[in-house]
């Protein structure tokens, strides 16, 4: 779920920030450019923890005046795995199924995913409702789920989850 990696990144620095603040302003804009983002390898990163080097600057676009640093970083990353057990918040419910998510993560749960004893429900809020009344999936619910498929691509994480297993389900209502 959550790692500590060491990453690579190849920043572009304008020559107006060479002087005395170089490294300051190359750790700002690291921090800018890489916290908040995906990537499909590593997945989610959520915060740079430490700077390990700033390589010499190269002067690589002739006539800009642009020096390229390659900057090594430790950061926490969050990745999701198939099989994993996730805490998250219901945002949208429809018949098809329901949204939710974990972080920066957004997971869907089939109807074929989602035990036979709850019912789709699209009067008022649409919900699914258990069949003795007490239990409802609905937006802003918490619910505990499993990972059984993910997909990555360049920029996003997408997951596929269910609640058909033990210890899995509802955790509390609307927030």
């Amino acid at each position: 779920m959550f790692y500590n990696l060491v990453l690579y990144k190849d920043l572009d620095v304008a020559p107006k920030w060479f002087g005395k603040n170089l490294r300051q302003h190359v750790e700002e804009k690291l921090i800018q450019e890489v916290e908040g983002t995906c990537n499909g390898r590593f997945g989610y990163v959520v915060a740079v923890s430490q700077i390990v080097s700033v390589s010499p600057g190269v002067i690589r676009q002739d006539g800009t005046g642009f020096a390229t640093f390659q900057v090594m970083y430790k950061a926490l990353v969050f990745r999701p795995y198939k099989g994993e057990v996730l805490d998250t918040s219901v945002t949208s419910v429809n018949k098809m199924g329901f949204f939710a998510e974990a972080g920066p993560l957004q997971v869907f749960v089939s109807n074929h995913l989602i035990p036979e004893d709850f019912e789709f429900t699209a009067t008022g809020d649409p919900c699914y409702q258990s069949s003795d009344g007490f239990t409802k999936i609905q937006e802003g619910s918490e619910v505990r789920l499993r990972i059984v498929g993910t997909k990555m691509d360049q920029s996003d994480i997408f997951c596929i989850g269910t609640i058909k297993d033990d210890y899995l389900g509802v955790l509390g209502g609307p927030v």
